[in-house]
């Protein structure tokens, strides 16, 4: 099968560190969908993301029929939709992997962006923002993995490991130094260095772009 006229690809709208857009780049590329990369500056957002999407944030997913993405788990089962090769939809039954990500989603990035941000949300500290990240996901995670030794569900990777490390790694970076050395993480801390090592995850964040704007040649990955 020949590949697909590069016009005809879908434009992805992304900021590299972005945990939602990373996500979302991993599983298109863990798709081998081939997608026009947009690399967006969050403060001078592109005209052409804000009409796609009204929202104004990543990641968006431009289908060439029109249609519009603007999720990251939706663009994630896209993708995989579409191929999905070492069986991340199937690693576990579809309920139990979005419990993980729902999870992940409502409650523990809330409590993320606190910790990463403490002056803006007073209520509380730093740690005691860490903590509570730490009683509501990590310890938990932790507990799965160190039952499996691979995976969160078994020795198969899910979409729910996929769609959780790139927030575990994002909480890991607020402060290296105090979660290198946490002891009662093992598991978790092997897990996510497994992550940081693979190909994959070096594959989605090698490209650094300067801001997308519609005068420069198209960037495909």
């Amino acid at each position: 099968m020949s590949p697909a006229p590069l016009s005809s690809l879908p434009v992805l709208y992304s900021f590299r560190r972005c945990p939602y857009a990373m996500r979302a780049r991993l599983a298109l590329r863990q798709a081998g969908q081939q997608v026009e990369l947009r690399e967006v500056a969050l403060r001078a957002k592109p005209a052409e993301l804000l009409a796609a999407s009204i929202k104004g944030t990543v990641p968006v997913l431009v289908l060439p029929g029109g249609e519009v993405l603007e999720q990251s788990l939706d663009i994630m089962r896209w993708a995989l939709a579409r191929s999905d090769p070492q069986g991340w939809l199937s690693a576990a039954p579809e309920a139990e992997q979005l419990r993980w990500i729902e999870l992940n989603d409502t409650q523990f990035k809330p409590l993320l962006d606190r910790y990463k941000y403490p002056e803006r949300f007073p209520e509380a500290s730093a740690l005691q923002y860490r903590e509570a990240a730490c009683a509501l996901l990590l310890r938990p995670l932790d507990q799965a993995l160190a039952a499996t030794q691979a995976w969160i569900f078994g020795p198969q990777c899910s979409l729910a490991d996929m769609a959780l490390l790139p927030f575990v790694r994002q909480f890991a970076a607020v402060d290296a130094a105090w979660f290198d050395a946490q002891t009662e993480l093992p598991a978790l801390r092997n897990w996510l260095q497994g992550f940081v090592d693979s190909a994959l995850f070096k594959a989605v964040m090698q490209q650094r772009l300067p801001p997308w704007a519609p005068a420069q040649p198209p960037v495909y990955c």
